[in-house]
């Protein structure tokens, strides 16, 4: 039985009827530019094939049914008008705050029985949450006839993620599951929203992109992710604009100047500014058909990663050191930091070598086996049935 089947007969055992619809939306992985979103920079993620799925229900009476096939648990039953913001720290905020935000945006969803599961891995700097969230925002938009644009949506999965959930995430991740294409990248100017999207078909060119969960767990609203946004926002409050976004490349080492003796906002600085020169780097070698000059540019993220913003750990740094030691074209880490994944960048023949290196090296360190997997760059958000 398919995800959707299953889904669908889930809901049906659990609620005693049919689901209205049912919809998925995809985890992400971001090939390069982290950390830039919240500081209005350039990002570029691409869809996995890993999704969220729902099936949903329209109701009439003001309350919210939620249940997940991952969660050993049975149904949550929450009154609409009893939502309020960072109140709950379990899975059902994610869904919940959906609602929540939909509703102070003035939009009439008078209540839902969810059935939800998923194949994101939790934890893995994926973008598990932005997925349930743009599943659940993109079921209940059709449902009430909503009409609301895909990147608005996105605003709205963002807003439940920062003030319900209380996690001070950028828009990249929402956006990515909501607007992705398959077969593309997503160049995302996280400013005006404005999207290009980029062909990015690696398999084409004899490549693979691989992802390692290095097992390490993080979660965003843990503080440190938080410290990193507070510095980025106190380097522009001391330059003088509006975002780190707004000191150019070429101003760079003039405006490090400036901040003299702030050495841990020099270090936020430098990275997200030469992190969103990296994206356009990135975007301009892919556009130009030279693919595989893209995984220097990788390498050098991670080290501004590890270096400057300090968010790796030792699993990121083995998994980037050993597949660059192996022969891979490039790799960093991705995502929020702390733990994650990683992507590698590989010739196709060299996946098994590669894997297998990062394998044995997490168990010459001790570590929990890594999880290896292919990213193929997939869709967005959409109805299934």
């Amino acid at each position: 039985m398919g995800a959707e089947q299953q889904v669908r007969a889930d809901f049906v055992e659990l609620y005693g009827a049919e689901p209205e619809g049912v919809w998925a939306a995809p985890g992400r992985v971001n090939l390069i530019g982290e950390h830039t979103d919240y500081n209005d920079g350039f990002v570029m993620p691409f869809a996995l094939p890993h999704t969220a799925t729902a099936a949903v229900s329209r109701r009439t009476d003001g309350r919210l049914r939620l249940h997940s096939a991952d969660i050993e648990d049975g149904v949550a039953e929450l009154r609409l008008d009893d939502l309020t913001p960072e109140s709950d720290r379990a899975w059902t905020a994610y869904p919940a705050g959906v609602v929540w935000a939909l509703r102070e945006a003035g939009h009439p969803v008078t209540g839902a029985d969810i059935h939800l599961t998923s194949t994101v891995p939790s934890g893995a700097g994926l973008s598990s949450s932005a997925a349930l969230e743009v599943v659940v925002a993109l079921a209940l938009n059709d449902l009430f006839e909503l009409g609301l644009a895909r990147w608005q949506l996105a605003r709205l999965c963002q807003r439940t993620e920062n003030v319900y959930v209380g996690a001070p995430t950028g828009i990249m991740d929402q956006t990515a599951s909501a607007c992705c294409e398959a077969g593309h990248a997503l160049f995302l100017d996280t400013r005006d929203l404005s999207q290009q999207q980029i062909p990015f078909d690696l398999a084409a060119e004899g490549m693979r992109l691989l992802v390692v969960d290095t097992q390490v767990k993080h979660a965003h609203s843990d503080g440190e992710y938080g410290k990193r946004r507070a510095g980025c926002e106190k380097g522009a409050a001391l330059l003088g604009v509006d975002a780190l976004r707004d000191i150019a490349y070429a101003d760079l080492d003039a405006a490090l100047e400036r901040l003299g003796d702030e050495e841990e906002v020099r270090r936020l600085v430098r990275h997200v500014v030469t992190e969103d020169q990296r994206v356009e780097r990135v975007v301009s070698l892919l556009k130009s058909g030279e693919t595989r000059a893209i995984g220097p540019v990788l390498v050098e993220g991670h080290a501004s990663l590890r270096d400057d913003f300090r968010i790796s750990c030792p699993e990121l740094d083995l998994v980037v050191d050993t597949a660059l030691a192996g022969g891979a074209l490039g790799a960093r880490m991705t995502g929020g930091g702390f733990g994650g994944s990683a992507i590698v960048l590989v010739e196709a023949a060299d996946v098994d070598t590669i894997t297998k290196a990062v394998e044995e090296a997490f168990a010459a360190a001790g570590f929990t086996a890594p999880r290896v997997f292919e990213a193929v760059p997939s869709a967005g958000a959409r109805r299934l049935a």
